[in-house]
C-alpha cells in the first residue's frame, strides 16, 4: 500500500502537514478497530491492518527524513539496510569536524548540513513526480546519507 495514495497526496519529498492531519483523522474514523467490534472477523482484521497502515504512514510522512527515505524506496533507489558509499571529500570534511569536536561543533555541523542541503533544495522543495529524474533522486539519496551521517555526530555530541 502506497502511503501517498492512502492519504490521497501526490508523491512528494515534503508533505503538507495540514492535509496530512486532516486526512489522518478521516482515515482513523473510517478504519479504527473500535468501529468494527460487531463486524465479522475478516472485517475486523482488515480494519486493524488498515488502521495500522494509517498510523505507520502518518509517522513516516510527518518526518522529512523518513519521507525522503520512503520516496527513494518507492522509486527503487534505496534498499532497507543499504550501505551507501559517501564521497571521499565529504568524509574528509567530516573527519576534520570530528577531530575538532567542541561545544561549538553542533553549530558548525548544522551549517555544514545547510550547505549540503543547498545542492538539493530545489529538488526537494519543488518536487514533481512526473518530471523528476533518476539523477535528481540520486542527488537526494546522497544528501539523505550525508545528513544521516552528520546526525550521528550530533547524537554523539548530545551524549
Amino acid at each position: 500500500m502506497n502511503y501517498f495514495d492512502l492519504f490521497e497526496l501526490p508523491v512528494s519529498l515534503q508533505v503538507d502537514d495540514s492535509h496530512l492531519a486532516k486526512k489522518y483523522f478521516e482515515l482513523q474514523k473510517k478504519y479504527h478497530p473500535d468501529y468494527f467490534t460487531h463486524s465479522t472477523d475478516e472485517e475486523q482484521e482488515d480494519a486493524l491492518e488498515k488502521s495500522s497502515a494509517v498510523n505507520k504512514a502518518l509517522k513516516i510522512l510527518k518526518d522529512k527524513d523518513s519521507t525522503i527515505k520512503y520516496v527513494l524506496q518507492l522509486k527503487g533507489l534505496l534498499e532497507e539496510e543499504e550501505k551507501y558509499q559517501l564521497p571521499p571529500d565529504f568524509l574528509m570534511e567530516v573527519m576534520e569536524l570530528n577531530e575538532e569536536l567542541s561545544d561549538d561543533s553542533a553549530a558548525a555541523i548544522h551549517d555544514f548540513e545547510k550547505e549540503i542541503y543547498s545542492g538539493v533544495k530545489a529538488i526537494i522543495e519543488n518536487y514533481n513526480d512526473a518530471i523528476v529524474t533518476t539523477a535528481d533522486l540520486l542527488k537526494v539519496k546522497e544528501y539523505y546519507f550525508k545528513k544521516k551521517y552528520l546526525q550521528r555526530i550530533l547524537d554523539r555530541l548530545a551524549d
